[in-house]
């Protein structure tokens, strides 16, 4: 299965130079936040494959105009095609006083700890879909960049084959790593758009 994975900047490449056959073999695309809902909703409308998205610290946009013909996986676990895909979008608080879709490592641990007994159900998951990064794992040194100590975990105990995540953008230099491993697992930067197969 290909899969698309997209974050943070819409891509010139598929919007601004846009040619439907760009998308031939792609059987679902990901977005891992910080995406104009006009950008995913354009790309549903052209593709057979479906989108899926969770929210980027930026999204707040979405609530009143939401990507037409997309589906939110934030705070759930669903299967496509026998991939287990959990999502948990959002990044660490920065802006105290409930900014939506900013979250304290506490909040975001509690945020998983209400998905245990679907994640159980359905024996774990494959592919780990983020906005923010892993505590440690290519995440930066500021507290709005800082990644989840809990996706960490998530890791170490379900070892999915991938994590994929945005938030951490290209032209933040020496912090950006497209691609890395922690353990089992294959991390992925989603920044702008790659492709990834499982």
């Amino acid at each position: 299965m290909k899969i698309m994975v997209l974050a943070d900047e819409e891509s010139k490449y598929l919007w601004d130079y846009f040619d439907k056959k760009k998308l031939e073999g792609i059987d679902l695309i990901i977005s891992c936040g910080d995406l104009a809902p006009q950008y995913l909703s354009f790309l549903a409308t052209f593709t057979h494959a479906p989108v899926y998205y969770v929210h980027g610290n930026h999204d707040v946009c979405y609530e009143e105009t939401p990507p037409d013909g997309c589906i939110c996986i934030d705070g759930q676990i669903v299967e496509y095609q026998g991939v287990r895909i959990l999502g948990l979008g959002g990044s660490m608080e920065y802006k105290f006083g409930g900014a939506p879709h900013q979250y304290t490592d506490k909040a975001m641990e509690n945020r998983v700890k209400k998905l245990k007994r679907k994640i159980k159900k359905s024996g774990g998951f494959d592919i780990l879909i983020g906005h923010a990064p892993a505590k440690g794992i290519n995440d930066s040194e500021d507290l709005a960049h800082n990644g989840f100590s809990c996706f960490r975990t998530l890791i170490e105990e379900y070892k999915p084959k991938y994590f994929v995540h945005g938030h951490v953008h290209v032209n933040y230099g020496r912090d950006f790593v497209r691609e890395s491993h922690y353990r089992d697992t294959t991390i992925i930067n989603a920044y702008e758009r790659y492709i990834i197969e499982i």
